[in-house]
């Protein structure tokens, strides 16, 4: 037992001297933006200190939050999206969501993913801050990002798509885009993806879609294409701009959403660990 603690110790001491974790996701608030499809996150302090004095002068303070599976930095379970009345692997909705919560492909199900994650900077591959409102990416751009990464996603990795459109995120009217578009991948790119057998991607908006201007999200053909037709999960609200300036190509990716048993959706805190 003392030499499994120590071997164990001392590999902590090395993951600790020589990495170094950079955030992807956003904190979660109240009044930030988010999806017009799905209710917002709101937390408020339900108790404050000094409301209830223990006897030893203690006092403790405990919030309510309130959410949607969808709001913030969340990763889509493949009960999210159906098509023609039906979920992945020919699973009728309609019968899986009876009872309030779905029995098949909930949140719970997500696996949790650590893994290999591939950073795909279209953004920069423009040469821009942050590509043009409504714009489509393309396979070819996901092919360039992953030769600028260094390295092309491949089964069971993580595709993180940087559009640069997260630095909006402090405006939620202008992050939605309901006027102007939002960038984001087309089907022919989701496909790209789907090749590669990925077993998640994301991006820094609100919706893994192109968005073009006045649309809003009347079709979601992308999330057809990955949840439906390939099973792979989808991260939205993904917080970029740390990994672009970090440089990151690839990198351990680790992303472990809450179980919430029946959801389509949950809420999750992804990192790229990366040599310090």
């Amino acid at each position: 037992m003392t030499t499994s603690t120590s071997a164990g110790s001392g590999l902590l001491d090395a993951v600790r001297a020589g990495t170094r974790v950079i955030e992807l996701g956003h904190p979660l608030y109240t009044g930030m933006a988010g999806s017009p499809n799905h209710p917002g996150f709101r937390m408020t302090l339900e108790r404050r200190h000094g409301d209830a004095v223990r006897p030893d002068g203690g006092s403790a303070s405990n919030e309510v939050i309130v959410t949607g599976g969808h709001t913030g930095t969340h990763v889509d379970a493949l009960a999210h999206v159906s098509h023609d009345g039906l979920l992945h692997g020919g699973v009728d909705a309609a019968q899986a969501q009876r009872g309030g919560r779905h029995t098949v492909h909930g949140a719970e199900t997500i696996p949790p993913m650590v893994t290999r994650g591939v950073f795909l900077d279209v953004a920069a591959v423009h040469g821009v801050d942050v590509l043009e409102p409504g714009y489509g990416v393309t396979a070819d751009d996901l092919s360039r990002a992953a030769e600028r990464a260094g390295a092309e996603p491949g089964p069971g990795d993580v595709a993180v798509v940087r559009t640069g459109w997260g630095r909006l995120f402090a405006d939620p009217v202008a992050y939605v885009g309901r006027e102007s578009g939002v960038p984001g991948p087309t089907e022919e790119a989701a496909r790209w993806l789907a090749e590669r057998r990925v077993v998640a991607t994301g991006a820094d908006t609100t919706a893994y879609e192109q968005i073009p201007p006045g649309a809003g999200h009347r079709v979601l053909p992308v999330h057809r294409v990955l949840l439906v037709e390939h099973g792979i999960h989808i991260i939205e609200h993904l917080a970029l701009e740390d990994g672009a300036e970090a440089g990151l190509g690839e990198f351990l990716a680790v992303v472990t959403p809450l179980r919430i048993v029946g959801g389509t959706g949950a809420p999750v805190r992804p990192v790229a660990v990366v040599p310090a």
